[in-house]
């Protein structure tokens, strides 16, 4: 939480430096996303964990979702705020072990986490009087995840009884990284972002790929490709996941 404090103090003083540089532009975007997932998850109990795979043990089905951001763009500066919610479920048959409880025959999993993203970038590259205008920036960022699995099915204590087992941590994770703009015209550009760090037995790669069409000065459509690499190890709960799919959305100028 130190590392935590240190990054947003240092996010908002180099931001309050960008306000005599230009006049403040915020952005609304508003999408929807479709996330594959991939990997493990387990609930520990006494220092005991059994890995349940995401693939091969329980069929989990996409994860469908809206998605919402904010930013204010002031400058060389970018301060901004995301909101990206992930639900997976999922169906399976055989023998498991989930927190301390023996699981057998169908069983229900559930995997689910409220990313927050709390980012600031620089503009260390502000090419803008060239046909195709270039920024390139370093980005430090704070992903506050929220995350919680479950299984529900029967154990061998209660075979004909359906118990549910759920665990749940919180992880505040810092990454640094790039991020760039390629506005190939006043109404299209290309938007490249990825950060990373591990941090205390957790860690979070976050990279995508983005296309904005603009066709009305402040308002306009995008689509992308997102990746999350996630492990997360707090309290009882580890996932060691990874979430890829697109996305679509609309912004709005101010």
């Amino acid at each position: 939480m130190k590392f935590l404090s240190i990054c947003l103090a240092v996010c908002l003083v180099m931001f309050s430096a960008g306000a005599a540089l230009a006049d403040e532009m915020v952005s609304l975007k508003v999408g929807y996303q479709s996330l594959s997932p991939s990997g493990t998850f387990a609930g520990e109990s006494g220092g005991v964990e059994t890995s349940i795979d995401m693939d091969d043990d329980i069929d989990f089905d996409d994860s469908d979702d809206v998605t919402a951001e904010i930013a204010l763009q002031l400058g060389n500066s970018r301060l901004s705020f995301n909101y990206l919610p992930i639900r997976f479920t999922g169906t399976g048959v055989g023998d498991f072990t989930f927190n301390g409880q023996n699981f057998s025959g169908n069983v229900k999993g559930e995997v689910s986490a409220d990313i927050y993203d709390i980012g600031y970038s620089y503009n260390v590259l502000n090419l803008d009087d060239l046909p195709t205008r270039l920024q390139l920036g370093l980005e430090v960022a704070v992903k506050i995840i929220e995350g919680e699995a479950s299984i529900t099915g029967s154990t061998d204590a209660l075979p004909f009884v359906v118990t549910t087992e759920s665990v749940s941590g919180t992880a505040a994770i810092p990454t640094l990284g790039l991020r760039t703009r390629v506005a190939l015209a006043d109404f299209i550009g290309l938007i490249g972002r990825v950060g990373y760090m591990e941090y205390d037995d957790n860690s979070f790669v976050d990279a995508e790929a983005q296309l904005e069409f603009s066709p009305f000065p402040m308002t306009g459509i995008y689509a992308g490709y997102r990746i999350f690499d996630l492990e997360v190890n707090e309290s009882d709960l580890l996932l060691d996941v990874d979430f890829t799919g697109p996305y679509i959305g609309a912004f709005a100028r101010f």
